[in-house]
């Protein structure tokens, strides 16, 4: 990437660099979003995680997730071992050139993709549905809420 490249500065640092001139077309610095909060949305969303709407959802990743990560990293760590330990396992021919090093690291990209095709099946079975849900409840109720504000502020 060429340095003098417009989209460089805002890019990559969220801006023209210190002390020189903006580029043209430059994306501004992100708002400080560490401000005070609109009132009454941080109580939606406290309400909202404090239901069991959430926490059924957050359950259900969980579920999946703690078990499908443990499993993987054992897997991973067990192909790293026997390749340290047992290197005389590893080298022994499984078909022609092809032996059981080379077996097991295939099947470590296979293991992953199956791993990706899961986690997408899961959520889109599992979870999805009722995040969805979650997130509108939770944008009405923020609406709710905003119109409520309005309306005191005439």
């Amino acid at each position: 990437m060429r340095i003098d490249d417009p989209w460089y500065d805002s890019l990559s640092t969220g801006g023209p660099r210190p002390g020189c001139p903006p580029t043209p077309g430059a994306v501004p610095p992100p708002r400080d979003r560490s401000g005070p909060v609109r009132p009454g949305t941080r109580e939606v969303y406290l309400t909202v995680q404090r239901g069991a709407a959430f926490h059924e959802v957050r359950g259900r990743y969980r579920r999946f997730v703690w078990p499908a990560g443990a499993a993987f990293l054992v897997w991973y760590l067990t192909y790293v071992v026997l390749a340290v330990s047992a290197p005389g396992l590893m080298a022994r021919p499984v078909a022609g050139v092809l032996n059981v090093a080379m077996v097991a690291g295939l099947a470590q990209f296979a293991s992953t993709f199956l791993l990706t095709w899961l986690y997408a099946r899961h959520a889109r079975l599992r979870r999805d549905r009722l995040a969805f849900e979650l997130r509108w409840k939770t944008q009405d109720m923020v609406r709710g809420v905003r119109a409520v504000a309005r309306e005191g502020a005439r």
